[in-house]
């Protein structure tokens, strides 16, 4: 199956690449970072129209740690960002299960094989490959991850196939997730 796709917005949130200077992934990460090492609840709703209460439940059920001191890292942003932007197309309790499997208990680092913002970045480069080269079938997807993760250094065996995998599978939900609001779009300019 081979669409081609191509998202205005920053994956996860409801800002326009456009109006972020066409940035993504770290970069963009760096930029909402660039006066603080540390984001409000307020300035993540605005980034990605999060309403409170369910980054509470999200808290709540131990999928998001909790803010020091009502700040935000730029890990933690990184985590929401990729948890909003698969749920449309995921279950909450199976993405839980996927950054578990790519980074063990969610309050405990010294289990991770990456950090948040890095995997945020690896998610949203390999996006912005598939949509610049139209290269959209779904068996080369594999091929681009690859690509993709070669600077990836494991910090045990067998990290980067978890590594790749995991990523193989929030692209493909994410690809999922666009197609399913063209679906949407299309069958409301029938009428409907």
């Amino acid at each position: 199956m081979n669409l081609q796709f191509y998202d205005d917005y920053i994956p996860g949130t409801k800002l326009k690449k456009a109006d972020m200077e066409n940035l993504s992934g770290l970069a963009f990460l760096k930029k909402v970072f660039f006066v603080s090492d540390g984001v409000m609840l307020t300035q993540i709703r605005d980034i990605s129209g999060i309403d409170s209460s369910t980054l509470q439940n999200w808290t709540k059920r131990g999928w998001v740690t909790n803010a020091k001191l009502k700040k935000y890292n730029i890990d933690q942003v990184a985590h929401i960002l990729i948890i909003n932007m698969l749920r449309s197309c995921m279950q909450l309790d199976h993405i839980a299960f996927l950054i578990e499997y790519i980074n063990g208990d969610v309050e405990d680092t010294s289990d991770d094989i990456i950090k948040d913002s890095i995997l945020y970045d690896y998610i949203c480069r390999i996006l912005n490959h598939i949509m610049e080269t139209g290269n959209c079938a779904l068996d080369s997807v594999s091929q681009v991850v690859e690509e993709i993760t070669v600077d990836y250094v494991e910090p045990i065996l067998g990290a980067k196939d978890r590594l790749n995998r995991a990523l193989e599978v929030i692209v493909i939900t994410y690809y999922s997730a666009l197609m399913k609001q063209k679906a949407t779009k299309l069958l409301e300019s029938l009428g409907a």
